[in-house]
């Protein structure tokens, strides 16, 4: 088999798991801290005050990648940039807005999200090996999708492909997004995300003190975890109701 061959069979497997299988990074990031916090010398950070400063930099980071990730799903129609697990979906071909910018703005999102559990080991050679993990698994990724786009649009997708860079933007060719912001679409595509970084978060620092055997849990992270929580389960209760109907779903 040809790598092209291979490459785009490995990416449409990785992109029915896209939302799962990045979680064993995250369980191994999490030992790592479990076990840096049993060793408080092998954290990079001493100073106390510099490390509370240090988690809510991380915490940005993470919140950073959400962002692009809300304005990217508000921007957009239906059936193109979700969170659809199944197989490949584009209705329409999206070329303005932030995919004006960059041709994988979602995957620009993930990234920062994942990046800060990942920097809050401060581990350097766990981080690194993640950009790694990273750059190798969502290539694949990126290149199947791009297979499955050049085939259904043909030369309309060729043309936006070569003056938008894959992964780092580029703002000089911005076009403003067709669609207007939806608040209901970001609300429901997108709960499950922001609930995610305050538990995982949380989970980091409750589990490093249940081992350390202090119990001096981050109360800020415990409160903002319990809220997105509440805050998921409402939206996900309303999901069908006619207070998140989109007009397309009509």
């Amino acid at each position: 088999m040809a790598l092209q061959e291979e490459f785009e069979q490995q990416g449409v497997w990785l992109f029915k798991y896209r939302g799962t299988l990045p979680v064993l990074i995250l369980l191994i990031g999490m030992g790592i801290y479990a076990y840096a916090a049993l060793h408080p010398e092998l954290f990079l950070i001493q100073d106390p005050e510099i490390k509370n400063y240090f988690l809510l930099f991380c915490v940005a980071i993470s919140l950073f990648g959400q962002y692009i990730r809300a304005y990217t799903v508000g921007h957009t129609p239906k059936n193109t940039s979700g969170r659809n697990t199944g197989k490949q979906l584009a209705d329409t071909l999206n070329t303005t807005g932030i995919y004006s910018t960059v041709r994988h703005p979602l995957y620009v999102g993930n990234f920062f999200m994942w990046l800060g559990p990942a920097l809050l080991t401060e581990n350097t050679w766990f981080i690194v090996a993640f950009v790694l993990f990273y750059w190798v698994y969502y290539e694949r990724i990126m290149f199947a999708e791009e297979q499955f786009l050049r085939r259904k649009f043909g030369d309309v997708y060729t043309s936006w492909a070569e003056k938008t860079p894959a992964f780092i933007p580029s703002f000089k060719n911005f076009v403003k997004p067709k669609l207007s912001f939806s608040w209901k679409k970001v609300l429901k595509k997108e709960k499950n995300g922001f609930a995610a970084i305050f538990i995982i978060f949380c989970a980091f620092d409750v589990i490093a003190e249940f081992l350390k055997g202090t119990r001096d849990f981050n109360i800020y992270l415990i409160v903002a975890a319990a809220i997105s929580i509440v805050l998921y389960l409402i939206l996900k209760a309303l999901k069908k109701s006619s207070l998140l109907k989109l007009k397309e779903d009509r």
